[in-house]
């Protein structure tokens, strides 16, 4: 996986920093190969690659499917997952920090999920979802446990436009005693947006505040729509 290491090495990081402070996410521009995306894809029927199904729609959580990796992990999703932690977690401590939070993530991804395993968050959180025409997700947020890493990414594994329209990428941020800010990311085949799970710090006239955020995606029109989501903390 030494290519994906270094494609996420090479990422513009200031730039996707400053994105994140200032909007609460960032897009990386596309990570992945359409092969690589068409891979994932192929596999989404294997049922020994996953550990459960969920159906949107019986949970009240939209319309559509998802499937949550079993452990180990396919190497693609490890090595996405271990190297982008790497580059986040200073981001993550950061806003912790701004926020007033006394909790430090652990350097490295295995030292944070020793730490989620050891409080019973040990079912792993990288997923595949899959949309067709009318489906959609509610805004939510992916929390899982006591332990929340605060930063997570989704890549968008089909082509927009050639393999479905609508269904896009939705954040919303509530904002203390102000109406919610509506976000729209618009993503490529192989892209991945960069996102907070939770809350984040904003800049105010009297310093850091806290921001509430939300996510989801919107009614699929047409075609079909695969992403990959990768999460840094495990579940309950």
């Amino acid at each position: 996986m030494t290519s994906i290491l270094n494609r996420i090495e090479t990422l513009d990081w200031p730039a996707i920093k400053a994105q994140l402070q200032t909007h609460g996410y960032a897009c990386t521009g596309p990570l992945l190969s359409a092969q690589e995306c068409q891979e994932i894809q192929n596999r989404y029927d294997d049922a020994a690659l996953y550990r459960s199904r969920v159906v949107m729609a019986r949970h009240g959580f939209g319309q559509g499917e998802y499937k949550y990796f079993a452990y180990p992990l396919p190497a693609l999703h490890q090595a996405l997952r271990e190297a982008l932690y790497l580059r986040l977690v200073g981001i993550a401590n950061a806003w912790q920090q701004a926020m007033g939070i006394s909790n430090v993530f652990p350097a490295t991804l295995a030292e944070m999920l020793t730490r989620c395993h050891a409080a019973g968050q040990n079912r792993p959180t990288p997923l595949v979802l899959k949309y067709a025409a009318g489906d959609y997700n509610c805004l939510h947020q992916d929390l899982y446990g006591e332990h929340v890493f605060p930063i997570q990414a989704a890549f968008l594994l089909s082509q927009p436009q050639v393999d479905f329209t609508g269904g896009e990428f939705i954040l919303v941020e509530q904002r203390p005693r102000m109406q919610s800010k509506p976000q729209v990311v618009s993503l490529k085949q192989g892209e991945a947006v960069i996102f907070a799970v939770h809350q984040r710090p904003k800049q105010g006239t009297r310093g850091n505040y806290r921001v509430n955020m939300r996510h989801g995606v919107s009614v699929l029109q047409s075609g079909q729509r695969y992403t990959t989501g990768i999460i840094f903390h495990d579940a309950a």
